[in-house]
């Protein structure tokens, strides 16, 4: 009898522990998801500021187009929180290409505002964040592939569905992007 208690004993502790171990393993890579949904979040917004500063460089040329642009990107603008998903990342850069395509419209139209130093500066500084956040989908992606492998597998698959843990989805490249 008492040894029937011990080795009910330990299969309870050893099952308590699994769960437990197994949480933990499942919640470091939902932060590692999170983590990188924020490091998104900031190359974002410094693509949005290096489009602003590209816009204030264009309002001695084109004033009213520069205008008209600064306040689509000031009305659309949201951050990216760890809440996000991949389709406010992509309404995100949507803005971004828009805005970025009106800008190269106005630019082709003023050879002075191209060969400026200033305006080629923020230009590589639009490119800069854009390959950041290039090689921040790569680790997102690398991330959710982790984590939806790891929840679907039995027995953790179980474990998941029971804490409430659930498939992430991927960040796409953004279809309507351009090349500037």
């Amino acid at each position: 009898m008492l040894s029937t208690i011990i080795v009910i004993f330990i299969i309870v502790v050893t099952a308590f522990l699994w769960v437990r171990s197994t949480k933990r393993k499942i919640v470091a890579l939902v932060e590692d998801i999170n983590n990188t949904m924020n490091q998104i979040s900031v190359q974002l917004s410094g693509r949005f500021d290096a489009l602003t500063t590209l816009l204030d460089l264009t309002k001695g040329y084109a004033k009213q187009e520069s205008e008209m642009l600064i306040g689509t990107i000031k009305s659309s603008r949201s951050a990216i929180t760890v809440k996000s998903t991949p389709d406010d990342v992509y309404w995100q850069e949507g803005i971004i290409s828009e805005t970025l395509s009106g800008i190269v419209m106005m630019s082709d139209q003023y050879p002075e505002l191209i060969a400026d130093l200033n305006y080629k500066k923020a230009m590589n500084a639009v490119e800069t964040f854009e390959n950041m956040i290039r090689t921040s989908r790569l680790v997102y992606n690398h991330s959710v592939t982790k984590l939806n492998r790891e929840i679907r597998i039995f027995p953790v698959s179980i474990i998941g569905r029971i804490l409430g843990f659930h498939q992430k989805d991927y960040l796409e490249e953004y279809a309507g992007k351009r090349k500037f």
